[in-house]
């Protein structure tokens, strides 16, 4: 079992968008075994090619630093939380995952967002480390989270895992994690075309497939700025400077290299704030051209 020791809270890492504070909901770093299982092709020699990647996105031994959090925000009223992470008290096959104790929740709270009065929740897509808090055990059973949120994924997400011929952990996970919300009329789905789909005024949906068929990527603008939260189309900086580097969890791994490409080619030399989903401190920075290829500027929080 995973704790956080009692102790006074943490401050609630942001980062402004044309106002908009983009506060990090943070749960819980990564184990060091993560990098290698997650993404095998980023082995300690191609990391420690990239010396930009330490000591923020990885140690001098080329071990890769991954966390799991979530980012919330207010745009024009909409009070929105973009993934749910892995949540507490779950059944999961991946040890790192299992009967989580975090103090997510507090977390969320503390940065001004306790659960029931968020309004929305974005799901990048339906995968155990996005979804987790979408409920949380109440007397044995699981109930949603936020009960007076809309949960909102692609359609063509939902579609995909209505149909897919589920392990069990994956069926676990659907059980305990988004069944309870469909069931409380709670999750909708959208239709992401090309172009993106806008959900709110500033707010978009951006379709990212590859590592799932309808994952998708959330950007938020306002007054003319710009940032975008990348879910898993890019799980590490080390996919910039490698980006055929892709997952061992991506459904169509060609899919996910065409994507990462034109998400990170349509990213560089802009003013665009790219907020990676699984990116170690300081988690979000600006995409600059560097050869064939991409880096990442850190973009400390406030």
């Amino acid at each position: 079992m995973h704790t956080s020791p009692a102790a006074t809270p943490t401050p609630i890492p942001s980062w402004t968008a044309g106002g908009v504070p983009v506060h990090l909901i943070d749960e819980v770093a990564l184990p060091p075994e993560t990098g290698p299982w997650l993404l095998p092709d980023a082995t300690p020699e191609v990391v420690t090619a990239q010396d930009w990647l330490h000591p923020h996105f990885a140690d001098q031994d080329g071990i890769l630093h991954l966390d799991s959090h979530s980012f919330a925000f207010v745009v024009n009223g909409l009070r929105v939380l973009v993934d749910t992470g892995i949540g507490n008290g779950k059944e999961r096959a991946n040890p790192a995952w299992h009967n989580l104790r975090t103090d997510f929740l507090e977390r969320l709270t503390a940065a001004g967002f306790p659960p029931g009065s968020v309004d929305l929740v974005i799901l990048t897509h339906l995968h155990a480390d996005h979804v987790g808090w979408n409920t949380q055990q109440v007397n044995g059973e699981w109930v949603p989270t936020f009960p007076n949120a809309r949960y909102l994924t692609s359609r063509a997400e939902r579609e995909f895992w209505a149909t897919y011929d589920m392990e069990e952990a994956r069926e676990q996970m659907f059980r305990d994690s988004v069944i309870p919300v469909e069931q409380a009329r709670l999750l909708s789905t959208v239709d992401v075309p090309l172009k993106g789909a806008e959900i709110a005024p500033g707010l978009r949906l951006i379709p990212t497939p590859g590592h799932t068929p309808g994952h998708v990527a959330v950007e938020l603008t306002s007054q003319g700025e710009t940032a975008l939260i990348s879910g898993d189309c890019v799980h590490h900086p080390v996919q910039l400077a490698h980006p055929a580097i892709g997952a061992c969890v991506d459904i169509d791994p060609r899919q996910s290299e065409a994507t990462r490409r034109k998400l990170l080619g349509s990213l560089a030399g802009t003013d665009t704030l790219l907020l990676g989903t699984h990116f170690a401190p300081p988690t979000a920075g600006r995409v600059a051209a560097h050869g064939d290829a991409y880096r990442l500027k850190p973009v400390p929080a406030s």
